[in-house]
């Protein structure tokens, strides 16, 4: 990785790397800043209106998108080369878009789904009665 910026940076003036360095701060620092208005936009459009829930400040988006990226990062990240092909392979392996056995989704929805729907409305009817039974003859004494 050494050669690499070795080879990178050798034809470029001390000035123009810190020129670079200091852009790149810049960059990251303003989208930082639109992801935060961003996110405290959407939120105050959507979120009370569908769901009551309170305007948001731009701190507490900016807290909420720092949140939402620790808890729903996914399966990205740095390291070495190492670790990144064992966490390709975990991701492989514990993907929710596996989709290999969906295949068989339609089929069993065509073939027994019916039959399990049926079978669990019987059983809410048979507790509502069951509850509503029970309600009822504690009304009575």
């Amino acid at each position: 990785m050494t050669n690499f910026f070795t080879h990178k940076f050798r034809k470029k003036s001390p000035i123009e790397i810190a020129g670079m360095i200091i852009f790149g701060i810049i960059a990251i620092t303003g989208l930082a800043i639109l992801f935060g208005f961003v996110i405290m936009w959407l939120w105050n459009w959507l979120m009370p209106l569908i769901f009551g829930l309170p305007l948001l400040t731009y701190w507490q988006a900016v807290g909420l998108f720092i949140l939402l990226k620790l808890l729903l990062g996914g399966c990205g990240g740095g390291g070495g080369k190492k670790s990144s092909k064992r966490s390709q392979n975990e991701c492989k392996d514990n993907s929710k878009t596996d989709f290999s056995k969906w295949k068989y989704y339609d089929k069993f929805w065509k073939e027994e789904g019916d039959a399990y729907y049926k079978r669990y409305i019987e059983r809410q009817t048979s507790q509502d009665e069951g509850h509503n039974s029970t309600q009822s003859d504690s009304e009575l004494n």
